[in-house]
């Protein structure tokens, strides 16, 4: 199995670094490492359109796979790296592991989670792993995503169009509950933003804010790792809100009297 491993901390992430050290010695696996020169974070899908992608191969001790940084984001990373830099199409783009978690609408900001959708727009099957704390030991996590991966390669996943959203308490292996297939929970931010002058007294802002956990369903994200538990989330790009389009469609004699005069309904 060819897997293209990347992240949003940047090359030198310890996350990354743990993660590839273990898939790197992984029986049936190559691996290659394209992920940016620095850290990305909370960029989510951006990509790079107005100014070059400078490429570096990057050498570490112990390092056994090939490994290039980006100046760009973790979305060009993913894409840079399977339509110019592998030699062949990898089966698997794995994000992570990311250093603090990804829950609920996080994953919209995240560019971890940006960075495997970019695999699932590619038509590959892709992983977002996160870590749910700022300072931790990776090797459980690392030795998690190894085991997913061994799983993967057992079982194939059916639905290319979808991907793997994956939180794991920051806990030693004999304190993990388990494993839950979860949903997204409902979070959001209050966001404040602290205003400042600088030396040349132009006004600036700081933005910063209060997380507001809506939700604590045992059955979503957060509710698995209140529980102490690896949190699993399938999800898909489709993001098309279905019982909305059929009251829109209701609409219509409306809208096509106001466009065309026409007051009878058209195409539904």
């Amino acid at each position: 199995m060819r897997i293209l491993l990347t992240n949003d901390d940047g090359i030198y992430a310890d996350g990354l670094q743990a993660l590839r050290e273990v898939l790197q010695r992984s029986p049936g696996l190559q691996v290659w490492v394209v992920a940016p020169d620095r850290e990305r974070s909370a960029s989510s899908h951006a990509i790079t359109l107005h100014k070059p992608l400078y490429v570096n191969e990057v050498k570490l001790p112990g390092a056994t796979v090939p490994m290039w940084s980006i100046n760009g984001t973790p979305a060009d990373c993913t894409k840079i790296g399977v339509c110019a830099l592998l030699p062949e199409r990898p089966d698997l783009v794995i994000s992570g592991i990311n250093r603090g978690y990804n829950l609920g609408t996080d994953v919209l900001y995240s560019g971890t989670v940006s960075a495997a959708i970019e695999g699932v727009i590619l038509g590959i099957p892709s992983i977002a792993v996160s870590l749910a704390a700022e300072h931790a030991d990776y090797s459980f996590a690392a030795q998690f995503v190894e085991h997913l991966v061994q799983t993967f390669r057992r079982r194939g996943i059916s639905a290319r169009e979808t991907l793997l959203n994956i939180n794991i308490p920051a806990l030693d292996a004999e304190h993990i509950a388990g494993v839950a297939v979860t949903s997204l929970s409902h979070r959001r931010y209050e966001n404040t933003f602290i205003r400042r002058v600088d030396p040349r007294g132009r006004a600036y802002y700081w933005m910063a804010g209060e997380l507001l956990t809506l939700d604590h369903d045992e059955d979503t994200d957060v509710g698995a790792l209140s529980r102490n538990m690896v949190s699993l989330t399938p999800l898909h790009l489709d993001l098309t809100h279905r019982p909305m389009q059929e009251e829109l469609k209701e609409w219509l004699p409306d809208l096509n009297q106001l466009v065309t005069g026409d007051s009878s309904p058209q195409a539904t």
